[in-house]
């Protein structure tokens, strides 16, 4: 029988919380945590999940989709509207686009975020 456990926070490790989760909040529209401060931000998420950010020294960028520092987390984002227009916006506020894309860009795209995590945009 499985335990019965929620999700309840993902963290990603980055150089600058505070950019980092300024930048989610801009492409999510979620609510920043009263909390947050220079060493650990968050953003309070549908259903109570909390998306952290907390500093790490020494950051190492992931380098997706190579593994020479490998990704340590990849984010599916659903897209109800265009995704031509998702990842331009995206694009906008510092997200990067790698050159090598897996899937048919009809349905699902790969971005980085400013500290390179990759996370994907996935037409629904």
């Amino acid at each position: 029988m499985p335990l019965q456990m929620k999700l309840g926070a993902i963290t990603l490790d980055c150089p600058d919380p505070p950019a980092l989760a300024a930048f989610s909040q801009q492409a999510t529209g979620l609510e920043p945590h009263p909390k947050s401060d220079a060493d650990f931000a968050a953003l309070n998420g549908e259903d109570g999940l909390l998306i952290g950010f907390q500093r790490v020294d020494a950051y190492r960028a992931p380098s997706w989709p190579c593994q020479t520092v490998p990704q340590r987390l990849h984010i599916y984002f659903d897209v109800r509207d265009d995704l031509d227009d998702a990842e331009a916006r995206l694009l906008g506020l510092g997200a990067s686009k790698p050159g090598h894309q897996p899937h048919d860009e009809d349905r699902a795209r790969v971005l980085t975020d400013p500290t390179a995590h990759p996370f994907c945009l996935v037409k629904r």
